[in-house]
């Protein structure tokens, strides 16, 4: 289509709804909250819509946090973990598993490590879904895509209970990696199949107070 084409159907277009009346203001009943309130009740509604999703899901405090970490990804079978930039170093304090630093390894080198270990940005309550944003202890998206076993560690204050309340929360100029459990895909007949463009199990810790 050249210009005066696209020109002249624009014309017609302005003229046809030139009379038509103000567009009337859409009710934006999608902010209403479901979710509950007491924080505890959140952390409820997170635990069970991540497991609907197929991520499995496990709860500790401070303290436990490492050792849990550790049999996650023993019982896993993961003998190297990558670590993102920012991880905090106790995180991993008990783990057997070597720890692979992300200098920028290339996408060969991803593949042949058997885990990853992150924090999030936050997560959603009513939808079960982790959102990464690149910060410190979460790495670039590719960490999380390509191994196999990824372990995501959310803190209680890091819950919201639905996306509206999430949104003023994040910063879109970030790299933004929405998550609800394993990826997963499936064919024509509907056939499941987890892993093929991410992580083929999600393991999701629940720390419960602050750090």
């Amino acid at each position: 289509m050249n210009q005066n084409s696209r020109e002249r159907i624009l014309a017609r277009i302005r003229s046809a709804v030139a009379d038509a009346p103000e567009a009337p203001e859409v009710p934006r009943a999608y902010l209403a909250r479901h979710a509950p309130d007491a924080p505890e009740a959140v952390l409820d509604l997170l635990h069970e819509n991540l497991a609907d999703y197929r991520a499995r899901v496990h709860r500790t405090d401070e303290a436990g946090l490492a050792a849990l970490i550790a049999r996650r990804l023993a019982e896993r079978g993961a003998r190297t973990c990558v670590v993102p930039d920012g991880l905090p170093a106790g995180w991993l304090a008990d783990a057997t598993a070597e720890p692979v630093p992300d200098v920028r390894l290339t996408p060969a080198a991803l593949d042949a490590v058997d885990a990853v270990v992150t924090g999030c940005a936050l997560a959603v309550a009513e939808t079960g879904t982790i959102v990464l944003d690149g910060g410190p202890g979460q790495g670039r998206r590719a960490l999380t895509l390509v191994p196999n076993l990824h372990v995501c560690v959310v803190r209680e204050q890091q819950v919201v209970a639905s996306v509206p309340e999430a949104m003023p929360l994040l910063d879109p100029r970030r790299p933004l990696t929405w998550i609800s459990g394993p990826s997963a895909t499936s064919d024509i007949e509907l056939d499941r199949v987890e892993g093929v463009h991410g992580p083929r199990t999600l393991e999701v810790v629940l720390v419960r107070g602050r750090a």
